[in-house]
């Protein structure tokens, strides 16, 4: 068994369907808004599961992340383009925490110039 499936319960077909029959009208409209989100279009499906696997690792789901990877080599993505769109994912995060250092920085020049309160 691996660390993940210590942590993540695996996806199985039981689960797949007991959450299906639980809610099975919003499991298919989810069902269908997922294949009509990820269908080819204006973005090429390729296109679009690379953005899906770079999203996963920001919302790091690990589900995603593997369902994800998996569709983006079935629809002929490299190992390289799928690293390259992880790295896009890190630098978008890496770049946030760097963008909201600004409230930091704000808060700081305004404890600074106002020392009492």
């Amino acid at each position: 068994m691996s660390d993940h499936e210590h942590v993540y319960t695996p996806m199985t077909k039981e689960l797949a369907a007991q959450r299906k029959n639980l809610a099975p009208k919003p499991a298919e409209a989810f069902k269908a808004f997922s294949q009509s989100v990820f269908a080819d279009g204006a973005i090429p499906a390729k296109t679009k599961q690379l953005i899906a696997v770079a999203v996963a690792h920001v919302t790091q789901c690990p589900y995603c992340i593997r369902g994800h990877t998996a569709a983006a080599l079935q629809h002929g993505a490299t190992a390289e383009e799928i690293m390259e769109a992880i790295w896009i994912a890190a630098e978008m995060r890496a770049g946030g925490a760097y963008a909201h250092s600004a409230l930091a920085l704000d808060v700081i020049a305004h404890a600074q110039s106002n020392p009492n309160g």
